[in-house]
């Protein structure tokens, strides 16, 4: 995922520049805005899951069913999404998940100023109408796909310099008003970042007005884990509302089909299909 499927080089310098250092967040990520009872039901997947850049023929999602795996993140759109989705449509949501795959979107939408990922940034003078207009377009294209409300829409956002206040201050106007209009919309609010920048830019914020209820977290540590590498604080993101992307551009071949995924360890919600 990071950099939307940049080479590995790229991605490992990226990395590189982004930081190792993690730092241990506070405070509770809020969940929903709005009365438990307007929801549906949250669909959660506790397992190993996959994201490979563009999806795969329903073809080779069949092989791939056997068991190692049980959910795939799937770029549902964004201005920012690195790969063609010809498979990706309405007819293959509900043939895979007939088959008993859980299905993960993501939404690449603008990206930091100060950062290195994307073409299309986040401007500071319209950080919040272009989040909400965004978060519009996802939940439109999640529709599209079959993925009901209630579902969660995971907002992808690559690393940047947080120590920039007045970047930093407009990647957080417009996490929030992205996930203010999920929300509005009845589709749950995620992020997936990495723990040393745009993942703990959400973790450690003061504020938790509209920030998203779950977190992906990127940490290269080749971990399946979601609990004992946590880098935040223990109180935050609890009741199956995590996920970690543990290892990066791994070659695998199940069924005779040979895909390179990152692959991650989740426990969080899922689409709502069917």
């Amino acid at each position: 995922m990071s950099s939307h499927r940049q080479s590995k080089k790229r991605r490992y310098i990226t990395w590189g520049v982004a930081g190792a250092a993690v730092v241990a967040g506070a405070g509770i990520a809020a969940q929903t805005s709005m009365a438990a009872t307007t929801w549906p039901a949250q669909k959660t997947f506790t397992g190993r899951a996959f994201d490979t850049c563009a999806a795969p023929s329903a073809t080779v999602m069949k092989a791939w069913n056997t068991g190692f795996y049980g959910a795939a993140a799937v770029y549902i759109g964004g201005k920012n999404r690195g790969c063609a989705q010809p498979n990706l449509t309405a007819s293959w949501v509900k043939s895979v998940s007939a088959t008993g795959w859980k299905l993960i979107p993501l939404y690449v939408g603008a990206q930091p100023s100060c950062g290195s990922g994307g073409s299309v940034k986040i401007s500071a003078s319209t950080a919040a109408s272009v989040g909400k207009s965004e978060a519009d377009d996802a939940v439109s294209k999640a529709a599209a796909l079959g993925m009901k409300a209630g579902s969660p829409i995971y907002l992808d956002m690559e690393a940047y310099d947080t120590t920039n206040t007045s970047c930093n201050n407009a990647v957080l106007t417009y996490v929030r008003a992205f996930d203010k209009e999920l929300r509005a919309k009845t589709y749950r609010a995620g992020l997936y970042g990495f723990t040393s920048s745009s993942a703990k830019a959400i973790a450690n914020a003061t504020d938790k007005t509209d920030l998203p209820g779950n977190l992906w977290y990127a940490l290269w540590d080749k971990q399946n884990t979601t609990t004992t590498d946590w880098p935040f604080g223990s109180t935050q993101f609890t009741g199956h509302s995590r996920g970690h992307q543990y290892m990066v551009n791994s070659k695998e071949t199940h069924g005779g089909y040979t895909i390179t995924v990152d692959r991650d360890a989740w426990d969080g919600p899922v689409a709502i299909t069917g």
